[in-house]
């Protein structure tokens, strides 16, 4: 198995550089939580069982939309270190092509270093959003496809 992994997109690259930087687990969970600030407010009507992110401890929402090819997601959690878990990803998938997104492993969290740090509750809730959010790109990347053909 070759553990050079994947090439990362550049916002979501950028995002963990920043955290592969800091040595302290108490600093990433301080710019963790920036991600949570960060998150525009999410509407409470989009506050529905068909946004809602399976497997969560917390109650966690993810949407997207298609805009001009690229996923656009919003997202919320009533936990801050789960909203900032879901911010970051929302500030690292937004923007990328459906296809992009689908072809993402989540093994980059390692990189991150908050793997180590997370609870085993936080970090599965942080695959399950990353998986939520893949298939929300699917749908998107399967329509687009079926347009083509």
């Amino acid at each position: 198995m070759s553990s050079v992994s994947q090439p990362l997109p550049a916002s979501l690259e950028q995002i963990v550089q920043r955290f592969h930087q800091i040595s302290e687990p108490k600093r990433r969970y301080e710019y963790l939580l920036y991600f949570a600030k960060r998150l525009p407010p999410f509407p409470d009507e989009q506050k529905v069982v068909a946004h809602r992110v399976p497997g969560c401890v917390s109650q966690v929402y993810v949407t997207a939309r298609l805009e001009q090819g690229k996923v656009i997601f919003q997202g919320d959690s009533d936990s801050q270190l789960t909203k900032g878990l879901v911010g970051l990803l929302v500030e690292g998938l937004s923007g990328l092509t459906p296809a992009e997104v689908i072809q993402l492993k989540p093994d980059f969290i390692q990189r991150t270093g908050l793997d180590i740090s997370l609870t085993p509750s936080r970090a599965n809730g942080f695959y399950n959003i990353f998986q939520t959010m893949q298939q929300k790109a699917l749908v998107y990347h399967l329509a687009a496809t079926c347009l083509r053909t």
